[in-house]
């Protein structure tokens, strides 16, 4: 039989320039990354991405760099250096997408604004990541991850009812990572069927405003959500449960089938169900307070691993509230081989495997690169001289 042929990865081909740092760039285009794409990210020769500095947690490397950045080629430049700026335009000349989220403005003060790439690379797919966008009162405002969930009223409605929290996680970087990622494979696509490249801006602000949906919906009736812990403030019951053990199960009704299937089998009082107090969703919500104490109750009386069982029994929706080592740990990411490593400057780093699973293509999980591991390589490949590289290093421009 003839040998077959390895698919090729989707973004096979595709080049990505990133001027990129932190999250919400990073984030995009790893992801960029594991599809095929050739991502060349640009870090500052004194000390790189301020991401690489934020822990020593991961073998010496920090966590956060870490998650967002393996596959990637490493490259200083100076980009307030002529000659770094004529390096980056090599690159960009041959370049399918430019990604930026520098501070607010530092784009278009250095000439890398969408109007002047577009009209220099007129095949370039150009993405920039802002806080809050590039018009508006707040265009200049710095951004950070909890500063724009503040922004966009996440922390309103996170948390108790005595503390707002934020997010365990930076949503506001990964949301606009996200829409980064699939705003530009929409680019690509549309660049496809017309052979021209195109500009789109996303922001951290219209992104998480985007993620609040439910909330300013809700919030339209002129009560908006409050904070309710672990709880739902629309639908009940939801949320932790004591156990008799002195341990917690999590649980969630979502219709009227399963709140008459957990009244009959669960709680084993049928009668509930048909109870005014909550025999519909608002009534339940409503009543919140009494529902629970009655499921407290009958929750009393069984181990957690008794009362997951029973939902379980019931196919109701249920789960324990694990740690990350739990996690880390799961049976469920053990049973589907989830764990994969990679290699970085410190040695082999175990990593979750991207969450795209396709038939006939393994995304690529490639290495964290060390900063400015592959300068010299890629200068190289853009035509420079040994001597040329060395004087750009003594300038200062690498």
């Amino acid at each position: 039989m003839p040998a077959t042929t390895p698919p090729r990865a989707p973004l096979e081909g595709i080049t990505v320039v990133a001027l990129e740092q932190v999250i919400a760039a990073p984030f995009a285009t790893r992801q960029l990354a594991e599809l095929g794409a050739r991502v060349i990210k640009i870090e500052r020769p004194d000390g790189g991405d301020s991401a690489r500095g934020y822990d020593r947690t991961v073998k010496g490397l920090s966590s956060h760099f870490v998650w967002t950045n393996r596959g990637k080629e490493s490259v200083t430049l100076n980009v307030k250096r002529p000659a770094a700026m004529a390096v980056l335009h090599k690159l960009l000349a041959r370049a399918d997408v430019f990604i930026q989220n520098l501070a607010p403005g530092a784009a278009d003060r250095l000439g890398l604004g969408a109007k002047a790439l577009r009209a220099a690379y007129p095949r370039l797919i150009v993405c920039g990541i802002s806080g809050y966008g590039t018009s508006g009162p707040y265009r200049e405002k710095k951004a950070y991850d909890l500063l724009v969930q503040c922004e966009a009223g996440l922390l309103s409605i996170t948390g108790t009812p005595e503390t707002p929290s934020k997010a365990g996680i930076p949503v506001a970087d990964i949301s606009g990572g996200m829409y980064a990622f699939s705003g530009i494979l929409a680019a690509l696509y549309q660049r496809e069927r017309t052979g021209e490249g195109g500009a789109f801006e996303v922001s951290l602000f219209d992104g998480i405003g985007e993620w609040m949906g439910y909330a300013m919906h809700f919030a339209q009736s002129g009560t908006a959500p409050g904070r309710t812990g672990a709880k739902h403030a629309a639908i009940a019951p939801y949320g932790p449960f004591p156990t008799g053990d002195g341990k917690t199960v999590f649980l969630s009704i979502q219709n009227e089938r399963d709140w008459q299937r957990f009244c009959a089998e669960v709680l084993e009082r049928p009668a509930i169900a048909g109870d005014p107090r909550f025999a519909n969703g608002p009534a339940r919500v409503a009543h919140r307070t009494e529902l629970e104490a009655l499921i407290g109750e009958v929750f009393g009386r069984f181990t957690r691993e008794a009362a997951v069982e029973r939902l379980d029994r019931a196919d109701i929706a249920n789960a324990s509230m694990n740690t990350m080592a739990d996690f880390i740990a799961h049976p469920q990411n053990t049973a589907r081989e989830r764990w994969h490593q990679v290699d970085s400057p410190a040695g082999k780093i175990d990593a979750l495997a991207p969450p795209l699973e396709f038939a006939d293509f393994a995304p690529a999980m490639g290495p964290i690169p060390g900063l400015g591991e592959h300068t010299d390589a890629v200068l190289r490949e853009l035509g420079y001289s040994p001597s040329e590289i060395g004087e750009l290093r003594a300038s200062g421009a690498i």
